[in-house]
């Protein structure tokens, strides 16, 4: 009885057979949310519920195939003899879907282009001149960004240009109208208006919005503090019928705010649903009793939060280490020694000398793929260093390879590439030639000796004028993307990976260049390798998929999908703080812990009480990462943007209670500034 409970807390327990009427799940971290919602769903589908009929939605590619892994595993084991399985998405895949399925009735094709942030920025800055706007006067990422809050806001661009009095306002106001007649032009959409489209459908067309209601009587959504207002709208609208919402959140991990995340919607969540079951996962599983004892007293001083207090029937463990550097580079060289003692002590317990283990000299650099290393060092995928910002990350680079320590940086992506670019622009271009953004990047790759003034006379559509030879090599490119869009209806996607990379000549360009062109190559055949995953859908819906998900990719997804195949390589990792949240290490080293720097504060710009909370729930975040050790550390002195600046600890050290508390060896040519 009851046998796909088992392993279930009594809270967790509680969530999964709470199987009518609103839900709140609140949990902590590493308190177990994606296991409760999987075995929940099962519940349901063990109660009678069809699996069609539920709706799982999470905010990254890698937690949505994680939960859906789960969830068919979970079915297969006790739930025998279901074929179908829950609808589990990413918000933006979710507006992806409905869009496509509704498309003329908001205005595109069903092959419409998703535009990243580099074509999206080359049509805001187009925008700019186009109302006499010089884009370095007038950022066009600001004013990208200005945008992107207010779709998040679910504010449409008509509203906004009718309340725009200020003068930023109206330039914004002006560009934003530029910028949405050139995507229309292009079949285009951008990644906000995945979620603003998709709502607005929802909410303006009752017949599409009872269509979704009645598809889906069971709603799940995870990570709800995160959710901006149009994915709050969104959620609210498809469970309105049926009120079988289950939302799990934390708002203790609310660090989003600057993509417009809103706090108030999971704090209002008892407001919006009165009648709702409120359950707390405050049982966490992976983290020592130390770490947690820090991550609680740090996150108590908060005051916008509901409270509760994580706890663990884990050891004891370390006491979390503290070490004072003087300046940057011996911050990150103290990080480095302590890599290479954790994965030392774990084969051996002799003291670790790195020149004689390596044979190495002086001035011998080793890169992150050095396999000696990997076979050698099983442990050090078990260590990540996160950061409060980017160019943390040079510094500890050049530690790592001082050190011949084997690394990845997340961040990197697999789809940013110029060439990986390139080749699914040939697939988008061929699906929606009206996409300019496309056609601009590959009309002259390989070259075709097609100039700018020509270009210019194609997007006219006014070519009767150039000289036949370009009419000719015009109406070879567009016959070339008629080929590939025959290709895409009647081949698997990896199949028509290969038949771009050949008939273009992309392969014939790259193969008979040095060594970076071959290197490219590579990375288009490794393409070709990630689309074997998609063979299995036909009719082209294969190709559709590969460019979504490309579209689609976040942050932490590359770590799951770049040419070095970061989830096989056994270095360490290096992040932001922002793009560590949902995962978890053995151990883990929060870097740069100084005023200004981590909490952040921008210089001459003052921090509301939530700017402050919102930097304390992010070092909350950085050290719920651990699981069995926690080292942090401060530099007395750090150069940013060329000044060097004398730096004092940052509050959150002193926060943290000093008994739990251990520091590293006093390095006498530093003054103890912390106590």
């Amino acid at each position: 009885m009851m046998e796909h409970l088992k392993g279930l807390n009594d809270a967790q327990k509680e969530a999964a057979l709470h199987t009518s009427g609103p839900l709140l799940i609140v949990a902590g971290a590493g308190a177990g949310k994606t296991k409760t919602i999987t075995h929940r769903i099962v519940n349901l589908i063990k109660q009678g519920v069809s699996p069609e009929k539920i709706l799982a939605v999470t905010f990254t590619n890698k937690s949505a195939k994680e939960m859906r892994e789960r969830i068919i595993n979970e079915i297969e084991k006790n739930a025998k003899g279901q074929n179908t399985v829950p609808f589990v998405s990413t918000f933006h895949s979710l507006g992806v879907h409905i869009i496509k399925e509704n498309s003329r009735l908001i205005g595109v094709t069903r092959h419409f282009t998703i535009l990243d942030e580099s074509d999206s920025l080359s049509i805001i800055k187009e925008s700019l001149k186009e109302n006499d706007l010089d884009p370095k006067q007038y950022e066009p990422k600001k004013i990208k960004g200005m945008i992107s809050r207010e779709k998040g806001k679910f504010t449409k661009m008509e509203d906004y240009f009718e309340s725009a009095t200020d003068y930023l306002p109206r330039v914004v106001a002006r560009v934003w109208k530029s910028y949405e007649t050139k995507k229309a032009k292009e079949n285009a959409l951008d990644f906000d208006d995945l979620l603003l489209k998709a709502t607005t459908l929802l909410k303006e067309n009752l017949e599409v919005r009872k269509m979704y209601q009645d598809r889906w009587s069971h709603i799940h959504i995870d990570e709800y503090q995160d959710t901006n207002e149009a994915q709050y709208i969104m959620s609210k609208l498809l469970s309105e019928k049926h009120k079988n919402i289950c939302v799990v959140g934390d708002a203790d991990q609310n660090i989003y705010s600057w993509r417009g995340a809103n706090l108030k919607n999971i704090l209002s969540f008892e407001k919006d649903y009165p009648d709702a079951k409120i359950v707390l996962l405050e049982e966490n599983y992976r983290s020592t009793k130390n770490i947690l004892e820090a991550a609680n007293t740090i996150i108590k001083k908060n005051k916008y939060r509901p409270d509760k207090n994580l706890f663990t029937s884990n050891e004891i463990g370390e006491k979390i280490s503290l070490h004072e550097a003087l300046e940057e580079t011996e911050e990150a060289d103290f990080i480095a020694t302590k890599i290479l003692e954790i994965v030392d002590s774990s084969d051996s317990n002799k003291i670790f000398d790195p020149e004689a283990f390596f044979g190495r000299n002086s001035g011998d650099k080793v890169g992150p793929s050095d396999t000696k290393i990997s076979s050698l060092s099983p442990h050090f995928s078990d260590v990540a260093i996160l950061y409060r910002a980017n160019f943390q990350s040079r510094v500890l680079e050049e530690a790592m390879l001082r050190y011949n320590i084997p690394y990845q940086v997340l961040g990197i992506k697999f789809f940013e590439r110029k060439e990986i670019k390139d080749t699914l622009s040939y697939l988008r271009a061929a699906l929606n030639p009206e996409s300019l953004s496309d056609i601009k990047r590959i009309i002259n790759f390989p070259a075709r000796g097609i100039g700018k003034v020509t270009l210019t006379k194609i997007f006219a559509k006014d070519t009767t004028e150039l000289p036949i030879k370009m009419q000719i090599k015009i109406k070879n490119f567009y016959e070339l993307l008629e080929e590939i869009k025959e290709n895409i209806s009647h081949n698997t996607a990896s199949e028509v990976i290969k038949f771009v990379i050949k008939k273009t000549g992309i392969e014939e360009e790259l193969k008979n260049g040095g060594e970076e062109e071959m290197e490219r190559l590579a990375n288009i055949k490794e393409l070709a390798t990630l689309a074997l995953k998609y063979d299995n859908l036909e009719n082209g819906l294969g190709v559709e998929k590969l460019i979504e998900d490309a579209s689609l990719a976040s942050d932490q997804d590359s770590i799951m999908i770049t040419d070095e195949k970061p989830e096989k390589i056994n270095g360490i990792k290096m992040m932001t703080v922002h793009a560590s949240k949902g995962l978890e290490f053995k151990y883990v080293f929060v870097t740069g812990l100084e005023e200004g720097l981590f909490p952040n504060q921008r210089a001459g710009e003052s921090k509301s009480a939530e700017d402050s909370e919102e930097e304390r729930r992010l070092f909350y975040v950085a050290i719920t990462r651990a699981r069995e050790k926690l080292f942090l550390s401060f530099a007395n002195f750090r150069t940013i943007f060329g000044s060097r600046q004398i730096n004092s600890p940052s509050q959150f050290i002193s926060d943290i209670p000093r008994d739990i508390i251990e520091r590293s060896d006093e390095n006498p040519n530093v003054k103890t500034i912390y106590i």
